[in-house]
């Protein structure tokens, strides 16, 4: 219900991928290299795993909100479920219901599982790989469920490539450490891992590589249209250095350990990463004297490990880094939390144990309320009920173990209550909140835009142009005799042109307008053979005045001002088009 209630309020949301699916569900070519559109001029930025999906479902469904959005949610409901899935095996049901029930009440993940960005399928296809880890680890288990995880995170890079890679050292630390099989079959087992991840998410390399060039799309946020400098550069290590050839450049400016609690990242997904920290590292000191393929603490190594590579590449990367990305912390500290407060509870007779719970909660309330104070203008008291009821919470656990049985259930209660009423108002307020653009924020609603995401219901940073009745009539007209009925620069103005027309429009330039896709002579030719009706003045990069570049393909400027000096602009809704079938200008 969370996720799926009242699906359709966010439209087209991220217009981007949508028009990528209605191209894809029109043409086969489009669907498997994840075109922008139905005649194949330029591929989206990332590998189309997800589109795969949305493509399947608008096929059956035909092309509407619900059906593009649906699978994303049935991917965190999925996801929640693996999850409690592999906690259950780890720590019992409760660990399990307390980790999913946090997973599933992340401001971000309440977000992005109702969204259509990729990050849905990959927080997915990692989820199930810890799941097989988990299996792997057990005594007897079968060597299959080391090739599952294998291909589980292949599945991550085809939806997001590199960042699905973020897991692999908790991943084999956990199965080398408590793995029940001698080293030699552990060494073994995980190189088939490895060899099954390489096949899952290789295969579609390799394809594209060898692919004629001349009869597939151009392989869009690359700059020598590959596949394999898409996939290592502008969404590999370009990310982490900052070196992106085509990019435009990591906006947040805020590169350290205090990113992922700061103004950019904090109410996505720091609520509870203190408590995460804290309750993973006490179940890892709880567990020290267990055997070694002790499957407690080999989840703790499993989640534990998770968060502290990812929080630490996303805290320091200098690259484009959005603040949804967090999604991705969301299953570890989910599961650290239940793993480590459930190991803490059992163990609350000890003092240092009761120390432990009191201070992770006392934290955890202060830091909501900090964060929820960011929000001055929205339930004001809930900050107050929050510190209140966790400082409450926090000196009762001091003494629990002295407590009634039934008292001390009601003071867990409590806490549980204290640490969780704000991510899940944030949560709820993200759900009953319409979103839109390549980049969604969470919260309620905001007065007005902010470059961190969409300022509230009906427009993001990145929104495709709202197109009037006029220019869709237009470019919905003798759309058989084009190849693309028309081009504008930049992806995101291409995908509002051509949702609304239900016609294939290029999208000079890619994403960022810095592809070399088309060439000024390619284009020039395009228009000679009558292969393109219209060009349109779209909006600037951002969807702001004065957008820059400051590095990649100068094409779609040179397109654009050849254009201006030799045909006529006529306006029509507003927006500036040329007709590019009329006799240029002598």
């Amino acid at each position: 219900m969370l996720y799926l209630w009242n699906l359709s309020a966010s439209g087209w949301a991220n217009g981007f991928y949508s028009a990528a699916v209605q191209a894809g569900a029109k043409d086969w070519t489009a669907m498997l290299f994840g075109s922008s559109d139905a005649a194949n001029a330029i591929t989206v930025d990332k590998t189309p795993g997800a589109l795969w999906v949305m493509d399947a479902s608008v096929r059956l469904f035909g092309l509407n909100s619900w059906s593009l959005l649906a699978p994303q949610a049935l991917e965190g409901v999925a996801a929640v479920a693996l999850l409690y899935a592999a906690v259950r095996r780890a720590a019992g049901p409760s660990a399990a219901l307390l980790a999913g029930a946090i997973f599933a009440l992340t401001p971000v993940a309440a977000l992005m599982f109702r969204f259509n960005n990729p990050d849905a399928l990959l927080v997915l296809a990692l989820v199930a790989g810890a799941y097989c880890v988990q299996r792997a680890c057990e005594r007897d288990s079968s060597r299959w469920w080391l090739i599952g995880a294998g291909a589980a995170v292949g599945i991550g890079f085809l939806a997001k490539m590199l960042q699905a890679f973020l897991v692999l050292p908790a991943f084999g630390l956990a199965f080398l450490i408590a793995a029940a099989v001698p080293l030699g079959a552990r060494l073994l087992r995980l190189a088939g891992g490895v060899a099954a991840m390489v096949l899952s998410g290789g295969w579609y390399l390799l394809l594209v590589e060898v692919w004629p060039a001349s009869s597939r799309p151009y392989i869009g946020g690359s700059q020598n249209n590959s596949i394999m400098e898409l996939a290592l550069g502008y969404n590999g290590l370009g990310r982490l250095t900052g070196d992106e050839t085509g990019g435009l450049g990591n906006m947040n400016f805020d590169v350290g350990w205090g990113r992922l609690f700061g103004n950019s990242m904090g109410d996505y997904i720091a609520w509870l990463i203190p408590a995460a920290v804290v309750c993973v590292a006490a179940g890892l000191l709880i567990t020290r004297r267990a055997p070694r393929t002790d499957p407690t603490r080999a989840g703790l190594i499993l989640w534990g490990g998770w968060l502290a590579v990812t929080a630490i590449v996303f805290s320091y990367a200098n690259g484009i880094l959005h603040q949804y990305y967090t999604v991705a912390l969301a299953p570890a500290i989910g599961a650290g939390i239940g793993i480590g407060a459930i190991l803490l509870w059992r163990n609350r007779f000890d003092l240092r144990a009761a120390i432990a719970m009191s201070g992770t909660v006392l934290v955890t309330v202060i830091l909501a309320a900090v964060l929820l104070a960011r929000r001055y203008d929205w339930l004001p008291w809930l900050g107050a009920a929050v510190a209140v009821a966790g400082v409450g919470a926090a000196v009762l656990l001091l003494v629990v173990s002295r407590l009634p049985a039934r008292v001390a259930s009601g003071v867990a209660a409590l806490a549980i209550a204290a640490c969780l009423a704000a991510p899940t108002a944030y949560g709820l307020a993200t759900v009953v909140t319409p979103h839109s653009g390549a980049i969604p924020s969470v919260g309620p609603a905001r007065s007005h835009g902010s470059f961190g995401g969409p300022g509230g219901p009906g427009g993001g940073i990145l929104d495709i142009p709202e197109v009037g009745p006029g220019l869709a009539a237009l470019l919905s007209a003798d759309v058989d005799r084009f190849h693309w009925t028309a081009a504008v620069v930049g992806s995101t103005n291409a995908a509002g042109y051509q949702l609304a027309g239900g016609a294939p429009v290029m999208a000079v330039g890619g994403f960022n307008g810095t592809d070399p896709a088309p060439t000024l002579a390619e284009f020039q030719r395009d228009v000679a053979d009558g292969r393109i009706h219209y060009f349109i003045h779209g909006r600037s990069m951002f969807g702001m005045p004065g957008g820059r570049q400051n590095s990649g393909s100068r094409d779609a400027a040179d397109i654009s001002a050849w254009v201006k000096a030799h045909y006529s602009e006529k306006k029509v809704d507003g927006v500036v088009i040329y007709d590019l079938t009329e006799p240029p200008k002598s």
